[in-house]
């Protein structure tokens, strides 16, 4: 018992840790390349016509993750012919949430009918680099001079339960914002959902 308890409150930590050396909003992201479910490594360099990016840390067995992916297909929809794309990266740990694996992932995807990459952080460490601790943990980025500038970061909206009683749509409020050339009125809302599982 005292070994489960010291492992919990050390995964915490990490947690915290992760967080505060995370992005923050204002600062420049760093392009990766990950594995999509349809095997080719993507990058955010591929997209060059793009405005800028709606980045989604998410997976497979978090029933909060379940909850969006709906709306994740759905903002894609709404964004993406506009110049953010959705780009959904799965970084937790399959060998401890085998519903979270590579052959996993592509099942899902195809049963939701994801219109957008589901890519693989297979070491966790681009989530531990943009500072991601929940799925689904979203940074909306801008493209501003070839540089990607974090702009929002945090929850989709404001009710994860059910879509048709959201009151406020943090992330789609902050993409009309910079698509209407203003500021983002609300650039960061506390992330709700399951603890990242870490790679270790």
């Amino acid at each position: 018992m005292k070994m489960i308890l010291f492992f919990a409150v050390a995964m915490a930590f990490v947690a915290v840790a992760f967080a505060q050396n995370g992005y923050k909003v204002g600062d420049v992201a760093a392009d990766f390349e990950l594995k999509n479910i349809d095997g080719k490594m993507v990058s955010l360099a591929d997209f060059e016509d793009a405005q800028g990016f709606i980045v989604v840390f998410t997976c497979n067995h978090c029933p909060y993750a379940k909850a969006y992916e709906d709306r994740l297909v759905e903002l894609d929809k709404m964004y993406a012919a506009k110049g953010y794309p959705v780009i959904a990266i799965n970084p937790n740990d399959a060998k401890k949430y085998s519903e979270d694996s590579y052959e996993m992932m592509k099942t899902r995807a195809e049963e939701k009918g994801f219109t957008f990459p589901y890519l693989v952080d297979g070491d966790s460490k681009v989530a531990a680099t943009y500072g991601a601790t929940r799925t689904p943990h979203t940074y909306l980025l801008q493209k501003k001079e070839d540089k990607l500038t974090v702009a929002y970061i945090g929850a989709i909206d404001d009710n994860y339960r059910n879509a048709d009683e959201v009151e406020e749509s943090f992330l789609a409020n902050a993409v009309n914002n910079l698509l209407a050339g203003k500021k983002v009125e609300k650039n960061y809302t506390r992330a709700i959902g399951c603890t990242i599982k870490w790679v270790q």
